[in-house]
C-alpha cells in the first residue's frame, strides 16, 4: 500500500484537499459517532476518490485522530479567548479542563469517535495524537508558570491522564459527566494546591 502523504509540504490545494476530508469526517462523527465514519462515505461526502482519501489517510483511526488535531487547533483558541478563572494554579487548570469538557459535551457522538482514535494503537495515528497531547499541555503548562519546570510536566502528565481516562468512562457510559468535571477539580487541587500547614 502506497504510505499516505505527510500534512506539511502539501500544496494550496493538496492542503484544501485534505480539509476537505477532515471536515467530512468530523461530520460523520458528529451525526454517528465512530461506526458512522466509513472511509467510503468520508470519500463520498468530500468529493474525493476512495483511493485519494487512502494517499493521505492509511486508515480510519489515522484519520480520526488527525481530524481530532484539527477539531483541538480550532477548539484551542476559542476555549482561551477570555482569561482562565481563578485564583489559583489548581483552579484555573481546573477551569481549561471544563471549558474542553464542555466542548465535548456538546458534541457526545463527536467525543466517542476522536477519542477512539485518541487511544487507538494504530501508528498512523501517532503523530495527531501527540499533536493533540501538545496543544493541551501547552496550556497547562501556561497555567503553572513558576512552578518548577519538572513538577509542573508531571502535574500536566497525570491531569491529561485524569482527564482522558475521566472522558473515555463517560463517553462508554460508565460516568455521569459531572463526575469528569469533579475528577479534574480533585486532581487539580491535590496536585496544585500547596500542602495543608
Amino acid at each position: 500500500m502506497e504510505r499516505p502523504a505527510p500534512a506539511s509540504g502539501l500544496t494550496a490545494r493538496q492542503q484544501e484537499r485534505r480539509d476537505r476530508i477532515l471536515d467530512a469526517a468530523l461530520e460523520l462523527a458528529s451525526e454517528g459517532g465512530y461506526e458512522a465514519v466509513q472511509m467510503r462515505d468520508v470519500a463520498a461526502r468530500a468529493s474525493v476518490a476512495l483511493g485519494t482519501l487512502y494517499r493521505y489517510f492509511a486508515s480510519k483511526d489515522h484519520l480520526l485522530a488527525a481530524a481530532w488535531a484539527r477539531w483541538a487547533g480550532q477548539l484551542g483558541p476559542r476555549i482561551m479567548s477570555r482569561p482562565l478563572r481563578g485564583a489559583t494554579m489548581a483552579e484555573q487548570a481546573t477551569d481549561f479542563y471544563h471549558r474542553a469538557t464542555r466542548a465535548f459535551e456538546r458534541e457526545p457522538r463527536l467525543a466517542s469517535a476522536v477519542l477512539q482514535a485518541a487511544v487507538s494503537t494504530d501508528a498512523s495515528a501517532a503523530e495527531s495524537q501527540a499533536e493533540v497531547s501538545a496543544l493541551v499541555g501547552r496550556i497547562v503548562m501556561s497555567v503553572m508558570e513558576g512552578l518548577d519546570p519538572v513538577r509542573a510536566a508531571g502535574v500536566r502528565d497525570v491531569l491529561n491522564h485524569v482527564w482522558y481516562s475521566s472522558l473515555l468512562q463517560w463517553v462508554g457510559g460508565r460516568y455521569p459527566v459531572g463526575r469528569v468535571y469533579e475528577s479534574l477539580q480533585t486532581a487539580a487541587h491535590l496536585l496544585l494546591d500547596p500542602p495543608a500547614a
